[in-house]
């Protein structure tokens, strides 16, 4: 039997809901109030003309006041949040917050023997109201992970912290970095505390029962707790667009409540204890994923799937799904922007429209309902899930197709098995390691495929990240779905598939991608500063020596280099174009510890690093000191014990100050000079130290303070020379340019060439200009 046709009329005002909120979130609260009033103009002339779709029209005059207020109303009053102020500011305050989801960990590299581990946690969290801090708003929290890791959603804790700027495009109103311990923490719900206990529960059986990587990825697909998922399969995952399975979504729950109505159904129980069985499979899980706002969410899109598949409702469930939407944006406008809420929506509309489709063709197919139905749910969540991934990874992965196909056999088995031994491991652990071993295969199966998949050539490719990027990536889906069903541009699309198959996959295997097999070293062209970054023997494991002048250069450098892990960050002296980007390098990729030298100045550079680097070390190096990785050895050779700079007006003695680093590499020995000038360059030469390179990182951008007899001592065979284009200093100095040319040195820079590569040899190769 075909699927029922759907009911559309309620759709549009989804739309205006949602959009609304989006684009006050992501442009300015003004425009959510402006299609508020557009839908409400709208709906009145419809109505007031009483033609055809007047029923549709009331509901779009609803939503048009909904845009209004209470959307573009919240968002205005995000914007003048009294904490907003105090946090551009800057100020330490003594805050009270009320814990909106669990902790999540950020993981940090190890440092000098300390082995990896989580030190800190990042809380979404909402401020209580109190004298001193006189606001309600939404905040993140970043904290010591020793206690406030153990926090659950509903606990109230008060915190000393430093306030910070909050991240645009939501309505977060303040970054609160924490530096001490939670104190007056009030006691946790019920059911928050027995969701804490079932998921730990689960963690520890899967750790006996499975192998590392099965037993991190089993709680990340029964409720996306991806606290023990190892960053390499979390990697392959992404690569394989595979990543919506490890987010807790409507497909989850559908899955659970499906096959609990599947299991009653066999067992021959009637309608209302069916539907009462699936009911209470669905509350197991929230209660087991735990009842905060996302997983509340979650348990709505699932209802909806479940009626869409378990009910024989399809006509009435696409409008239920519309309502939900606007009754969930309407109460908490960020949901329009969280990645989360689009994957529970998407998804639970992938069962509603497609699986259904999809389960009777397979029937027709032969294939037994259940089975058919077990295919077709995580099938119909991929394909229309796919766009978001891509915007969320920021790559578009080539093999998603295919690598979901395959896995989907296994998904709901496994996430069946896991919830069923969540809930029984309190009162039968045996049993629930029967099943969690039951589970493994399944597991197993998932990360094999992600793993081949993550493998294939050319598997993925990059991406614009963020909203717009997967507002771009639904669009090309689009575009692409039409021409492929319109007959006069189908062959069109086949003629394009087939050039790439026969022009651009080629070439893609004839010329190096990037970053080139075997680098070595990478300085990235952060623009008018230095961002170097080294390679360890561990794949994916670097060190990164100076973060630039702003986040995002240096974040786009690390991740087109496909970093997992930075082991530490080095920071060669405090000047800004050299420090900028620190705080998204530990927000990203928490470092085993943040190196710095002697030097103090400027003051303000100081405490901006300090506070930065809150929970991970800060440790001190002078010359005389090594750090050692597989691979990698770094000496420092300046300045010495007791060489702190003091402030000037031109910052030489502050450029002096420089951290200068000898690193063996694999491409042979790699000079690190930081922005010394002809002082320390002198005294260099005059302490007879071995300054021999291969490859030196030319002093300060290249300027004219260069010593010819610096540059003699070393000897380079390569000289890169990290520096902005078209910038206000005249960097690099023509003379120094020349000097170089004088000793035989090749020189490479990153304002004409962009991220410049070092290989074995040494090899220079360039990404290309920016």
């Amino acid at each position: 039997m075909v699927p029922a046709s759907h009911d559309w009329r309620l759709v549009p005002a989804a739309g205006v809901v949602w959009g609304a909120a989006f684009l006050g979130l992501l442009v300015h609260w003004a425009a959510a109030a402006a299609v508020g009033v557009v839908a409400v103009g709208v709906a009145a002339t419809v109505i007031a003309r009483a033609r055809g779709g007047v029923y549709a029209a009331w509901p779009l005059l609803a939503a048009g006041v909904l845009a209004v207020v209470p959307v573009a109303e919240r968002v205005r009053g995000a914007g003048g949040d009294p904490l907003r102020a105090m946090a551009a500011a800057e100020v330490d305050v003594v805050i009270r917050i009320e814990v909106a989801e669990r902790p999540r960990p950020i993981r940090s590299a190890g440092y000098a023997g300390t082995p990896a581990g989580v030190r800190s946690v990042v809380i979404a969290a909402r401020a209580v109201p109190t004298p001193a801090v006189p606001s309600g708003g939404v905040v993140v929290v970043f904290a010591p992970a020793e206690r406030w890791g153990r926090l659950l959603p509903g606990q109230q804790a008060t915190a000393q912290a430093r306030l910070a700027p909050a991240p645009s495009g939501d309505l977060t109103v303040a970054t609160v970095n924490v530096r001490g311990p939670p104190s007056d923490v009030d006691e946790p719900d019920a059911a928050q505390r027995i969701a804490g206990e079932l998921r730990a529960g689960l963690r520890e059986t899967a750790a006996a029962v499975l192998g590392p990587e099965a037993a991190g990825l089993l709680p990340a697909l029964v409720v996306g707790d991806t606290d023990g998922l190892p960053p390499g399969v979390r990697a392959d995952f992404d690569t394989a667009g595979m990543t919506h399975l490890l987010a807790v979504s409507g497909a989850n729950l559908a899955i659970v409540g499906f096959f609990a109505l599947f299991l009653l159904r066999l067992l021959r129980a009637g309608p209302w204890t069916a539907s009462g069985g699936a009911a209470a499979a669905m509350v197991g899980f929230v209660v087991l994923a735990g009842p905060e706002p996302s997983v509340l969410r979650a348990a709505v899109m699932g209802v909806i799937g479940l009626l869409a598949l378990a009910l024989g409702r399809e006509k009435s469930t696409l409008p239920a799904l519309a309502v939900a939407v606007v009754g969930l944006v309407a109460v908490d406008p960020a949901m329009a922007v969280s990645f989360g809420f689009v994957l529970s929506v998407l998804a639970t509309t992938g069962l509603v429209l497609i699986a259904p489709r999809w389960a009777v063709a397979l029937q027709r197919r032969r294939v037994p309902p259940g089975i058919a139905e077990a295919l077709a749910v995580p099938a119909a969540a991929h394909l229309v899930t796919a766009p978001v991934v891509a915007g969320m990874s920021g790559q578009v992965s080539l093999v998603a197709v295919v690598a979901n196909l395959v896995a989907a056999p296994v998904v709901a088995p496994a996430t069946v098995l896991g919830v069923v031994a969540a809930l029984v491991v309190p009162v039968w652990s045996g049993a629930a390691e029967v099943l969690v071993a039951a589970a493994g295969p399944e597991t197993e199966w998932l990360i094999a495929v992600a793993d081949h998949a993550a493998a294939v050539p050319g598997a993925a490719v990059p991406w614009p990240d963020g909203w717009w990027g997967g507002l771009a990536a639904a669009v090309a889906a689009c575009v692409l779905v039409l021409a492929v069903r319109l007959p006069r541009t189908r062959a069109l699309v086949a003629l394009g598939l087939v050039g790439a198959l026969l022009v651009v996959i080629p070439v893609r295997v004839v010329l190096p991608g990037w970053p080139p097999d075997g680098w070595a070293a990478v300085f990235c062209d952060v623009g008018q500063g230095d961002g170097a970054v080294l390679a360890t023997a561990e794949p994916g494991t670097v060190v990164v020596v100076d973060t630039g002048p702003e986040p995002g250069p240096l974040v786009e450098c690390l991740d087109r280099l496909d970093v997992t892990r930075v082991a530490a960050v080095v920071l060669s002296h405090l000047h800004a174009d050299h420090i900028g980007g620190l705080p998204a390098v530990l927000a990203r990729w928490p470092p085993g510890a943040v190196v710095v030298g002697p030097g103090r100045q400027p003051g303000w550079a100081w405490d901006r690093v300090r506070d930065t680097a809150e929970g991970t070390p800060v440790v001190e190096l002078t010359a005389g000191r090594r750090l050692a990785w597989p691979g990698l050895t770094i000496d420092v050779l300046h300045p010495k014990g007791g060489d702190a700079e003091t402030e000037d007006a031109d910052g030489s003695a502050i450029n002096n100050a420089s951290l200068v680093l000898l690193a063996r590499t694999g491409a042979g020995r790699v000079l690190l000079t930081g922005d010394i000038e002809l002082t320390a360059q002198a005294d260099l030469v005059a302490s007879g130290a071995d300054l021999a390179a291969e490859v030196v990182k030319v002093p300060h951008h290249g300027s004219r303070f260069s010593d010819p007899a610096f540059m003699a001592a070393v000897r380079p065979r390569l000289a890169v020379v990290s520096v902005g284009a078209r910038n206000r200093y005249g960097h690099p100095n023509p003379g120094t340019l020349a000097a170089l040319a004088r000793i035989g040195a090749r020189t490479a820079r990153t304002d004409a060439g962009g991220d410049v590569a070092v290989l074995p040899g040494p090899v220079v190769v360039s990404r290309g200009p920016p």
